[in-house]
């Protein structure tokens, strides 16, 4: 209604882009937006974004879900990931991150983030079940601790399996590991030889990951979001790994993403 309020900030997490805010306004001013699981969302559905794009409030664009499970990197400094991202068709320019993306039933489904640089209708925004998941975290501790495996990975393909000759043409390939991580503690192993793929420099030698609790992992996405979505902090979990041909299941503890 346009009234302006100061607020306290309870809570934030820049790994999901999303914080918590208690507006001291009075609570009759306070309308909740209904918000529904994202889990129900599927390729080709409706959504609008609602925000104030270049400034001009209150602005509703429309579009559909592209894809999901994407993982972002942000182009901050640190460059750190956000995963389980939604990827959508609506336009999303500067005065609409942090806005909402509502379902055709106009319930939050999303919150959005950003958009590719130079592109035109692929912006990505948070699932709602990454804010329902963080919330009483954000609220009680002021964070959220994000499942942490400490590797450094690679997507395999028909072209990355043919170059390098493995027998799997899915999977993550471990290019490097992180010193003190839980991966290391677990014994994965990181590339050893340098190689050129398409102009680019990647490892082989290391580990290839195909699965994780028995999940089937296919991409970097899908480990970044299944750890995600799945695991926490201190949980053992069990890697399927091919090692010199042999496979091997590897039990590693989660830690906290620093």
């Amino acid at each position: 209604d346009g009234e302006a309020y100061p607020f306290e900030v309870l809570g934030k997490d820049k790994y999901s882009d999303l914080a918590i805010l208690r507006p001291a306004a009075p609570q009759n001013k306070l309308i909740p937006i209904p918000v529904a699981s994202s889990s129900n969302l599927h390729v080709g559905d409706l959504v609008v974004a609602i925000g104030n794009p270049y400034g001009l409030q209150s602005t509703l664009t429309s579009g559909i879900v592209s894809q999901l499970g994407r993982a972002i990197q942000t182009e901050t400094a640190s460059g750190y990931l956000i995963a389980d991202v939604i990827q959508i068709s609506t336009p999303i320019n500067p005065g609409n991150s942090g806005g909402p993306l509502l379902d055709s039933n106009g319930r939050v489904v999303g919150i959005t983030t950003a958009i590719i640089s130079g592109s035109q209708n692929v912006g990505f925004a948070v699932p709602s079940d990454t804010l329902i998941r963080e919330f009483k975290d954000l609220v009680e501790k002021g964070k959220y601790d994000h499942p942490y495996l400490g590797i450094n990975g690679l997507t395999v393909d028909y072209l990355v399996a043919k170059t390098v000759g493995l027998n799997y043409t899915y999977g993550v390939l471990i290019q490097s590991v992180t010193k003190n991580s839980p991966a290391e503690r677990a014994g994965l192993k990181g590339g050893t030889k340098a190689v050129t793929l398409a102009g680019r420099q990647i490892y082989v030698g290391g580990d290839l990951i195909l699965a994780l609790d028995q999940h089937t992992i296919k991409t970097m996405e899908d480990l970044s979001s299944y750890l995600e979505r799945e695991t926490v902090p201190g949980q053992s979990v069990e890697l399927t790994v091919i090692r010199d041909g042999q496979t091997l299941s590897i039990p590693v503890t989660i830690g906290i993403r620093p």
